[in-house]
């Protein structure tokens, strides 16, 4: 390990520097991608993620490899882990959900900022493991509630979601909607963050802000998304399960543009809600719907082959069309998406066939070369 471990060694830390930030969350799909976005920027950057087995470790670890942060020191918890090859950027394995452990963090790193995109993900998978949703999407967001309001954090953003519009029919989707219609147990962990957030900003005058994130798709994507079950099964020549008889849009949101999105919300302070509370929410979407059908034939051209369809009902949980109107955002921000779907789809293709299939051809254990 080339790191003491949180709570049992000192180690002296920067005077100066131009401001310390929190990605929670960093080994998942968003986080990386935000976490490498800003050290890139020259800010100093300290990642965690529990790196759970929602999904194959081996993807979590890739991504992280990515940011220059070795999978074996990682794979240790609690091991403070400096990437190789960006500057003052650190990941450390732990959970939001431990509060001891996350005070000693806030305790010695002073963070400036911190972004929470940490959570336990999946609209459908909270439907048959809703006990898994509490300990991250609410005991450890009210953990990084306390730390921000206690250690003097100037900004906390965190990951909202365009479920919580659940069965609303009115599009696009505006951040001033009623949202009291959640179709998922995830939906309503995401509403009660956003709510969490808000009290806390009236009551002690925590500045926060939350991010409503549309259908992100790209490399290093969840493989439980529908871009990386459709490319398994098209590239096998599987069946791919096309619910509510495909008559479903989605406003799929390439990840270089949810980055952005991000990173400009990140770098804005002063934010107030019309009430006068430091609080906010903002959309992040490509704001173009795309049929599901559309989807699923840019994703048969890309990959060179027709997938086998099997037409089914629309699942529980999910909703018939996401649409998210990003007004708010491009005004505060000058946010203007930029991927079109027909490249965001090409370049996730390229990515799936090669880099994809070999991790997944490597062994699984982290002592064989993750």
């Amino acid at each position: 390990m080339n790191n003491p471990a949180i709570g049992f060694h000192s180690a002296s830390l920067p005077t100066e520097y131009s401001m310390n930030i929190l990605v929670t969350g960093a080994a998942g799909f968003i986080g990386s991608h935000v976490m490498k976005a800003l050290a890139e920027k020259g800010y100093s950057v300290i990642g965690i993620d529990n790196i759970n087995d929602y999904y194959d470790p081996r993807l979590k670890y890739a991504r992280l490899a990515q940011c220059g942060i070795d999978a074996h020191e990682a794979n240790w918890e609690s091991n403070i882990v400096s990437s190789t090859t960006l500057s003052d950027c650190k990941f450390i394995r732990m959970d939001i959900g431990d509060r001891e452990k996350m005070n000693r963090l806030f305790q010695r790193y002073h963070f400036d900022k911190v972004v929470n995109l940490a959570a336990q993900a999946g609209v459908r998978y909270s439907i048959s493991n809703p006990y898994s949703y509490m300990r991250s999407n609410l005991d450890g967001f009210l953990n990084i509630l306390e730390c921000c309001r206690h250690y003097g954090v100037k900004h906390l953003i965190f990951a909202s979601s365009s479920s919580v519009y659940g069965m609303n029919t009115k599009v696009p989707f505006s951040e001033e909607d009623k949202i009291d219609t959640p179709v998922s147990l995830y939906a309503a962990s995401k509403k009660s963050d956003e709510l969490m957030a808000h009290c806390y900003s009236k009551l002690y005058g925590l500045q926060t802000t939350g991010l409503r994130y549309f259908t992100v798709y790209g490399p290093w994507g969840r493989p439980d998304m529908a871009p990386m079950l459709f490319a398994k099964s098209i590239l096998a020549h599987e069946p791919i399960k096309v619910f509510n008889h495909g008559d479903m849009l989605r406003d799929f949101t390439y990840i270089d543009d949810i980055v952005e999105g991000t990173l400009r919300i990140i770098m804005l302070d002063g934010l107030q809600s019309p009430q006068g509370v430091p609080y906010s929410i903002f959309n992040i979407g490509c704001s173009k719907p795309v049929k599901l059908m559309d989807f699923i034939s840019e994703m048969e051209s890309s990959l060179g082959h027709e997938a086998e369809k099997v037409f089914l009902d629309m699942q529980p949980g999910d909703v018939y069309q996401t649409y998210a109107d990003v007004t708010k955002l491009t005004e505060a921000t000058g946010y203007s998406p930029k991927t079109q779907l027909h490249d965001g789809i090409r370049r996730f293709a390229e990515w799936y066939k090669t880099t994809y299939t070999d991790l997944m051809s490597r062994p699984t254990d982290t002592d064989e070369h993750i």
